[in-house]
């Protein structure tokens, strides 16, 4: 599904993985846990790009239908990340990863700095706090953490307009 044509306004694409209903909850139940409340405009979510130009929306729906006609990539939630302000859960997943250099690759000349670098996938639980904070909420979730699988259930590009944001188009893995 993509957005009207009066939604498709000139807003940078996220792209982002979707997860299964299952890991979202969990997630996105931490996220409302620990990020603080007048920050938290968003759902827990997996990003693959940050920042596409607007004109290529319809190529990147095309091409998100195209990988998610195949069956989900395995990943594996393997870590609790520290990211200085706050924490996140690494996602291993190579498939996920290919996938994501299979856009990059046909949107070369067209990525942000961000976007070039080297991806470390992940979901973030808590950001822009103390230190500190991030730091004994990282050790509480260390202290439990166990690597377990985590259900990766399609893909989705959503247009960024300073807030919240708006979803263009999703598509479900259906192999």
């Amino acid at each position: 599904m993509i957005a009207p044509p009066t939604q498709q306004a000139a807003a940078p694409i996220i792209v982002t993985a979707l997860m299964g209903g299952c890991d979202f909850a969990w997630a996105d139940g931490l996220r409302r846990a620990h990020f603080p409340s007048e920050r938290n405009h968003l759902p827990a979510h997996i990003t693959l790009f940050h920042h596409l130009p607007p004109s290529l929306l319809d190529e990147v729906a095309t091409r998100l239908k195209r990988l998610c006609a195949g069956p989900p990539p395995t990943a594996r939630l393997s870590d609790v990340m520290l990211l200085g302000r706050g924490v996140a859960f690494r996602i291993d997943s190579p498939g996920l990863l290919a996938m994501r250099a299979e856009l990059a690759d046909a949107f070369g000349g067209l990525l942000t700095p961000q976007d070039q670098a080297q991806p470390r996938l992940h979901v973030t639980v808590q950001n822009k706090v103390a230190p500190d904070e991030a730091k004994a909420l990282a050790a509480r979730l260390r202290a439990d953490f166990r690597p377990r699988p985590f259900s990766i259930a399609g893909l989705a590009a959503w247009h960024y307009r300073g807030g919240p944001w708006e979803l263009a188009m999703k598509a479900a893995f259906r192999g």
